[in-house]
């Protein structure tokens, strides 16, 4: 899974992505548009640099170190107003090009930014349905990450800067606790087993006082500072250790009050928190599940039509599945075949360090085979880093951060090796292609790489498309020859059918008014994971409705697409250039992933 923005303005209110008619909204009219004085792409730069401007997060995760550095981004609801707003304004402003007068990327880009803009608008009505704190995002865990992963000290003033960002973990919580307690007081509240892990990362963190997660990184980084970056301040203030005081004094001040605040107001909603699981019970459930669908998936498929696309590929994963229970000779049902793989332990490693140096070993020889299929490479670095202690409990298993822009960050594939009972060699091969190569970091290497086009299309993110990139991978590892174990290759179609099992379990928990225990009991029978791998799924998307229904949505339209391009073509085929026409468009919806195949057999032809 791609590693969400855990602190980006949009994502704590719950505004993930698309109503179409701004009326049910709650925004003020659009402004008059502005006269076309810019060139289309100087328009999308302009709304870029407002968006950066507004957003010293965004500034660090492209690289940026200015004066905006020891600052969060602003969680009040005007913020969140003052985004939509902009979006909006410029969506009208774009539509006023005529296409005539645009190239074939910029009518593309035009494109892109009205869907983009209509998908952002329709979740909006809803933007008070998100849960702020979860066991999988919120600042309580994503303002430690962030300053772990992604500030760096070089110098003094990104020392200071640090500090400042410490001590600004008050607002940022205050804020986003006093929207959570004025979300629960209107009934919008995650199910009452959620509050347990928040309350234990909160815990991590005070309960280690001056020597938790945040203080011991930044006593790292002001270790490592060399003697010329920052050796005059840290002597004029009395040493390292005044330094590092000043770091004690900011999180005992202001971060560690906040943070107690914020637990006292999770053990309060924990008290009259819900049991029932799906986003149906909110007065507008209903409504906002088929939002959710149709943002993440970018069709209008119901949930009905989704459940049984899940059930219809179950059913055929089932199948491959028992090819390799008789390549490997064993006898028993499928579900003994389950039953041995997930607790012979054989399929488990000892220790953290012979999982990552296998991984290491995977990702080098496909890193080799990738010119044989990829005309189109990455030119990042990418580094495989277990998840830190303070967050891995409630972390998921697998995700990946993309790099910076500039070149400053690598991508990182991040693996939670908390348990290794629920991290399977046979998985290893399909976890490492999907979230590192030939999955997301290839991906959105090539895709932040994109110079020529609009900073929106290089930096944003459509699911379906990335997710369904990141599951299409998984199989194309075979195709380039890999798995050539039989377990290895059951542990790839375990992961197809986990995604194939998540429309059924997705729309089944919102749709279907399942509960949390009908779901893990329907993925326990029907998957080899194991029980911890099982209940952390459905945990997962019973408080991120809609979003795990994109991969297998996304991955069958590529391989449709593939196909129609195989049959159409014939030897004229080249994978490499269909690849290249999946991946240097940026992220796009379905229904223009498509239209761009389409025109490109069409041109092939000739």
């Amino acid at each position: 899974m791609l590693k969400r923005s855990l602190l980006g303005a949009v994502a704590a209110s719950g505004l993930l992505v698309g109503c179409t008619t701004m009326e049910r909204t709650g925004i003020e009219p659009y402004a008059e548009a502005t006269a076309v004085s810019l060139t289309l792409n100087d328009q999308f730069e302009a709304y870029d640099q407002a968006n950066l401007a507004s957003s010293p997060e965004s500034q660090a995760y492209r690289g940026q170190r200015g004066e905006d550095y020891g600052k969060w981004d602003d969680y009040s609801d005007a913020d969140t107003l003052a985004y939509q707003q902009r979006l909006q304004d410029t969506a009208k402003t774009v539509a006023m090009y005529d296409p005539a007068d645009l190239n074939e990327q910029e009518r593309l880009s035009q494109r892109l930014f009205a869907s983009m803009a209509a998908r952002s608008a329709s979740l909006f009505p809803f933007r008070d349905n998100g849960y702020l704190f979860n066991q999988m995002s919120g600042a309580q865990s994503g303002l430690p990450a962030f300053l772990i992963n992604i500030h760096s000290v070089k110098d003094e003033q990104q020392a200071r800067d640090y500090i400042s960002r410490i001590a600004g973990i008050e607002t940022v919580l205050d804020t986003l606790t006093a929207k959570s307690r004025a979300r629960a007081d209107n009934g919008v509240m995650p199910p009452k087993w959620v509050y347990p892990y928040v309350i234990s990362d909160i815990e991590n963190l005070l309960a280690a006082s001056d020597d938790n997660a945040v203080l011991e990184d930044f006593e790292s980084k002001i270790e490592s500072l060399s003697n010329e970056a920052a050796g005059e301040w840290i002597r004029s203030i009395g040493g390292a250790d005044a330094a590092l005081a000043l770091g004690s004094k900011a999180w005992n001040n202001s971060a560690k009050p906040a943070y107690q605040r914020l637990l006292a107001e999770m053990k309060r909603q924990q008290a009259i928190a819900p049991t029932d699981d799906g986003v149906w019970r909110f007065p507008n459930g209903a409504a906002y599940y088929k939002a959710l669908l149709a943002s993440y998936t970018t069709t209008d498929l119901t949930p009905d039509q989704i459940h049984n696309i899940g059930l219809r590929e179950v059913d055929r994963i089932h199948g491959e599945m028992r090819k390799i229970m008789k390549q490997v000779g064993f006898e028993g049902t499928l579900q003994e075949f389950f039953a041995f793989t997930r607790d012979d332990p054989q399929f488990f490693y000892e220790t953290r360090e012979e999982y990552l140096a296998d991984t290491a070993t995977k990702m080098a020889a496909m890193e080799a085979k990738l010119p044989e299929f990829f005309a189109t490479l990455p030119t990042d670095p990418l580094v495989v880093k277990p998840v830190e202690a303070f967050r891995e409990k409630s972390a998921g298993k697998a995700f990946y951060q993309r790099p910076a822009p500039d070149g400053s960050r690598p991508g990182t594939y991040y693996v939670n090796l908390y348990n290794l009972r629920d991290m399977s060699k046979n998985e290893l091969e399909a976890l490492a292609y999907h979230e590192g190569l030939p999955g997301h970091h290839l991906q959105l290497s090539i895709q932040t790489g994109l110079g020529d086009i609009p900073p929106f299309r290089r930096f944003g993110g459509v699911t379906a498309y990335s997710e369904g990139w990141g599951l299409y991978t998984e199989e194309l590892g075979k195709d380039m020859g890999f798995y050539t174990d039989p377990y290895s290759d059951f542990g790839r179609l375990g992961m197809e059918l986990w995604r194939a099992c998540r429309l059924v379990v997705d729309t089944g928990l919102h749709h279907k008014r399942w509960s949390r225990e009908e779901a893990i009991a329907y993925l326990s029978e029907n998957t080899p994971n194991p029980e911890g791998d099982v209940r952390k799924a459905i945990e997962r998307y019973v408080v991120y409705p809609g979003q795990a229904t994109a991969y297998m949505i996304g991955k069958l339209k590529i391989m449709e697409l593939r196909d129609r391009s195989q049959a159409a073509l014939g030897d004229d085929f080249d994978i490499r250039g269909f690849h290249d026409v999946i991946l240097k468009s940026g992220p796009v919806p379905l229904s223009i992933m498509e239209e761009n195949v389409d025109a490109w057999i069409a041109k092939t032809k000739g």
